[in-house]
């Protein structure tokens, strides 16, 4: 399969991210580049240009836009998710990491185990989201789903 090479999150009108956020974000973009899995499928008889891909995410209109482009700077796709279905796992996912967080500060190491056993299930299941609805546009491994749904979250935290 092919790959993201770059990704760029435009979040230019979001308020800034704290610094838990921000560590997510730079884990993730870190993660996504050392290892991702993304390949655009043919579609109508249409050539699909190959990868690697730069990708843009961003929030316009409400709705999640991811901006495909070759190495080149060339369109490859152009894609626009409904938040709707994203809305509840992120605002989940938010909730258990502000306990994971605060758990880090003060808890024994058996209780923030099980705060992140949790946080890591809410994890899988946005990634598993993000798969459903990327379905037919862009074909994504489990691993490179939950890297992107923790970027899809750095914007919702602003939106």
């Amino acid at each position: 399969m092919s790959h993201i090479a770059h990704i760029e999150l435009d979040d230019r009108n979001l308020p800034p991210p704290t610094p838990e956020i921000e560590q997510e974000r730079k884990v993730a973009m870190f993660d996504l580049m050392e290892e991702n899995s993304f390949s655009l499928p043919k579609r109508d008889d249409r050539l699909v240009p190959d990868g690697p891909y730069k990708v843009g995410l961003s929030i316009r209109e409400k709705r999640l836009v991811f901006d495909i482009r070759t190495e080149g700077d060339e369109p490859a796709a152009e894609f626009h998710l409904s938040l709707g279905p994203f809305r509840q796992v992120v605002k989940d996912y938010f909730a258990i990491c502000k306990s994971y967080f605060d758990a880090v500060k003060t808890l024994p190491p058996h209780q923030i185990e099980t705060i992140d056993m949790a946080r890591r299930g809410i994890h899988n299941e946005g990634a598993r989201v993000l798969m459903e609805r990327l379905e037919g546009k862009a074909e994504i491994d489990s691993d490179t789903a939950r890297r992107l749904f923790t970027l899809i979250c750095v914007l919702h935290f602003g939106g």
